[in-house]
């Protein structure tokens, strides 16, 4: 016979529990895109964007992440319901404001790049794992992976990688050798969380 815990039906998220993760998982983004910047590296997603914008244009990434997002928030309300648009909306304004605060909080006299492609890019990844598990995301690319997944049963992970390498290879002018393949790395440390962990049949939203 199977275990009773098999046969008991899944319970949603509350609305707290909801905030609480979400806020965490925020926190690693920012906690991670504050490495890779210390570090001048770039990863993937909506995250890569806003660091490569950030070498470009004097504003930090955590901004520049919230601003290059708002034409997703009315996709994913549109096509993940509204509840989905808000959360991941809330999340983007608690990605800037902690992304914002972070520095005041905690200054790097010196980071290893190596470090902070791993750890940086593992954090990004358990933050967006985080913010997916409770029926948000946190834009661009990585919408439509959750998309996909939810409607077609693609791995988003599988998918952000697709997404990513374009766009590393778009910020190979800016980056030397060295940092290119550093920023190879943190955006496989990001999309490994999520290969792992998110995938169509194992926990999602409950």
């Amino acid at each position: 016979m199977p275990p009773a815990s098999a046969t008991l039906a899944p319970r949603p998220h509350n609305l707290a529990e909801d905030g609480y993760a979400i806020a965490i998982g925020c926190a690693f983004i920012a906690m991670g895109l504050m490495l890779l910047k210390a570090a001048n590296l770039v990863t993937g997603g909506m995250a890569g964007i806003a660091l490569l914008l950030s070498y470009i244009v004097p504003y930090p990434p955590a901004p520049l992440f919230l601003l290059i997002n708002i034409p997703f928030f009315l996709f994913a309300g549109r096509a993940m319901g509204l509840a989905f648009g808000l959360k991941t909306l809330f999340a983007n304004l608690a990605i800037m404001a902690m992304g914002l605060m972070m520095p005041a909080a905690l200054r790097l006299a010196q980071v290893s790049p190596l470090f902070a492609a791993l750890f940086g890019g593992s954090i990004i990844g358990f933050g967006i794992l985080a913010i997916a598990r409770h029926g948000a995301g946190v834009g661009g690319l990585g919408v439509i992976a959750l998309l996909l997944q939810k409607r077609r049963g693609w791995n988003a992970g599988r998918t952000q990688m697709l997404g990513d390498a374009l766009l590393l290879f778009a910020s190979l002018p800016l980056l030397s050798l060295d940092r290119f393949a550093l920023s190879i790395l943190s955006a496989a440390a990001i999309n490994a969380v999520l290969i792992v962990n998110h995938r169509p049949g194992r926990y999602i939203g409950y």
